[in-house]
């Protein structure tokens, strides 16, 4: 067994590695860039090693110094994680020859599996489905029909050169394939200039479920199960679960059979893992093979109770696999959130900065112990007070849950993302939230295109409806009730003028443009019940208890006996005497009035916030990488005005309305903060 490994990556996916390389006993090296010279990874390492500049094409893609930093420090095995250098053939085979083991497959397996036209024919050589399809041109509309009823309708006709949507049809019948193909070649000619056709069947309702796979060097592959992965945003997960709600214990074992017999055909060592697209009639076929650890892998090591990173280790070190397939368990149900640093209400913008607050939900679950079942886990990069930099991916953390079935995984969950504090940078929990309230998502009902139906116009703050809207009423005049009781507590009070507690309040919830709701409410203290209270509002009755401190952000309790985690703070950006109250996804800001302070706030105006539709403001941080416009210059609404550059990806900014540019305020190369003007109009 190694004594020292080095982790060529960064984030969580390094911090996970270093856990379990602790539990082993072997010693870990860390690599980092200038932006992560205090990175959590960076911290729990036992050394750490600069390898250059922040952007990762000048560090974390270096192979020469990741190499050097293993012969500097003595390290026998390199293990890649996710993304980077993990799926590089060449960087696998140059650790190889430089007497390093690469901690994943031989170089020759990631090959085989990288060329997309290859691994397709791979897998039709070790018997595996795919789509069946007709990859030649076809000469004429005639010829297409039969091509489709070989192929088995609905089938897609698609131009080789097509793109953004043209050159695409569906067909259902001889007539749709007849007329399908003639519009598409006409398309394309027109379009593309290139009018041939192929045509692979549609597969319809289709969900992305993949198996996760392991192999030794003794020949040994089994595989432990899958993962449901349809929740998707743009081609990017968002949650994944295991097993999946979806297939049958047959489908299951056929795609394991197959992902195993296409493992053993590149003879295959470590842990990978073969997707598959399936349509809704359960049928499979196969999409590619990622070499490499999956950032969804814990939700797999949750209901086999495995440490995958463990047994890739071990694997890499020449030992056979510990277990057969008959061992494998499949122990209740697993979910993972993908928390990233992104502002959902701002159509998932980047957002980063400093973690002012950062407290993840307690633990009962941790990376590398698999004998702990059924409770919450979370890996991250992160601590509070660290910064979010620009450079990576938005990932800030992985929150997982086991639980003994859907259901309770669901509801786990759920709470989890409650009681998950994260403050200074814009989180998705508010969707995350939604998507595990969704119907459709609870009943099972979705495949890869459930985000795109459900939220084509983007995401809002009425996408979570709460089912019990009074109960964020009921609880901030709870929680005000227990600031009030404190005051009153509070030594050397002005006789005559102390701060009396009082039962009777209105809760005044604020809208949009000034537009508030009044709820009058009244709380009432349970007689030697410490910190329970009966509240009245709406024809409702309520009793909160809590044991939280008064001033700390997470609020646990008991309401009408079932317990609830909820977000309570006392100041808002619209107010400094607002609480923001938030639960379930839902959010409100609420000011808790006397029935007098009540009414005279009815009297005061609406203050309108100031008109910025003559600014460019930067909707994110992010480096100014150009602006596409002149001082003087007339626009029209939707033209490019200026690039920003922001987690890895460039966002563009265009005009929303006609107008002349006054003055260029930001210059190219400048780092911008959030809302920061760029340019105004005249």
């Amino acid at each position: 067994m190694f004594t020292k490994i080095l982790i060529a990556n960064r984030g969580e996916i390094a911090c996970r590695v270093i856990a379990t390389a602790k539990k082993m006993g072997i010693a870990t090296v860390a690599v980092y860039s200038d932006a992560d010279k205090e990175a959590r990874h960076v911290k729990l390492a036992d050394e750490a090693v600069h390898i250059g500049a922040a952007p990762s094409r000048e560090s974390y893609l270096q192979a020469d110094r990741i190499i050097a930093a293993c012969k500097q420090t003595g390290a026998q095995a390199v293990h890649p994680g996710y993304g980077f250098l993990s799926e590089n053939e060449a960087f696998a085979k140059r650790v190889e020859e430089e007497g390093i083991v690469f901690i994943g497959p031989k170089h020759h397996s990631i090959a085989a599996m990288g060329d997309k036209i290859a691994s397709k024919k791979l897998a039709n050589e070790a018997q595996v489905s795919t789509i069946p399809g007709w990859n030649d041109a076809i000469e004429s509309a005639e010829r297409a029909v039969e091509i489709a009823r070989d192929i088995g309708y609905p089938v897609m006709i698609k131009a080789s050169a097509g793109g953004g949507g043209k050159g695409l049809r569906v067909a259902y019948n001889d007539k749709e394939a007849l007329e399908g193909f003639t519009s598409c070649r006409n398309e394309a000619r027109n379009s593309f200039g290139d009018d041939r056709i192929f045509i692979e069947k549609f597969v319809q309702e289709p969900r992305h479920i993949e198996i996760q796979v392991l192999g030794d060097s003794q020949g040994n592959v089994i595989y432990l199960n899958e993962r449901e992965c349809s929740i998707q945003r743009r081609h990017q997960k968002v949650i994944e679960e295991a097993p999946s709600p979806f297939i049958s214990d047959a489908t299951r074992k056929a795609m394991g059979e197959q992902a195993v017999a296409l493992a053993k055909a590149v003879n295959y060592q470590s842990a990978g893992t073969v997707e598959f697209v399936v349509g809704k009639d359960q049928d499979f076929y196969f999409l590619e093979m990622n070499t490499r650890l999956q950032v969804e892998h814990p939700v797999t090591e949750c209901i086999t109770g495995l440490d995958l990173v463990e047994l890739m280790i071990r694997v890499a070190a020449g030992e056979p696999l510990p277990l057969t397939q008959a061992d494998v368990r499949r122990d209740g149900w697993a979910i993972e959130c993908r928390i990233n640093a992104e502002d959902p209400f701002r159509n998932f913008l980047p957002s980063t900065g400093r973690l002012v607050r950062f407290q993840p939900p307690e633990e009962s679950m941790f990376q590398a112990d698999t004998t702990k079942k059924l409770g919450v886990r979370v890996d991250t990069g992160v601590y509070e007070g660290g910064e979010i930099p620009m450079y990576y991916d938005s990932m800030i953390a992985k929150l997982i849950v086991h639980g003994q079935d859907r259901e309770d995984a669901i509801h786990k969950m759920r709470a989890a993302l409650n009681g998950f504090v994260i403050r200074g940078v814009g989180s998705n929990i508010p969707f995350q939230a939604a998507l595990l309230a969704h119907p459709r998502f609870v009943a099972g009902d979705f495949n890869t295109g459930f985000i795109a139906e459900n939220y084509s116009q983007g995401f809002a703050s009425q996408d979570v409806p709460h089912d019990d809207p009074l109960f964020l009423v009921a609880l901030a005049a709870y929680m005000n009730r227990r600031y009030r009781a404190r005051a009153s507590g509070i030594s050397g009070q002005l006789a005559g003028h102390n701060v009396k507690v009082g039962e009777q309040f209105v809760v005044v919830v604020m809208g949009q443009e000034g537009r508030n709701e009044h709820h009058a409410v009244s709380v009432t203290d349970f007689q030697g019940s410490s910190g329970s209270s009966a509240v009245s509002v709406g024809g409702k009755s309520y009793q909160i208890g809590s044991a939280a401190t008064l001033g700390q952000i997470r609020v646990q309790g008991q309401c009408n006996g079932a317990g609830f985690t909820a977000q309570v703070e006392r100041g808002t950006p619209r107010s400094p005497l607002a609480l923001r109250i938030s639960h379930n996804g839902t959010q409100i800001d609420a000011i808790v009035l006397s029935p007098l302070g009540a009414r005279l706030h009815q009297l005061m105006p609406y203050k309108a916030p100031p008109d910025l539709s003559k600014f460019l403001l930067s909707p994110m941080p992010g480096l100014l990488v150009d602006v596409a416009v002149q001082p003087g210059q007339a626009v029209q609404a939707g033209e490019k005005l200026a690039v920003i550059e922001a987690m890895k990806m460039e966002n563009i900014l265009f005009a929303t309305q006609d107008g002349i540019v006054g003055k260029v305020v930001a210059g190219k190369g400048e780092s911008l903060a959030v809302d920061q003007v760029i340019l105004e109009f005249q």
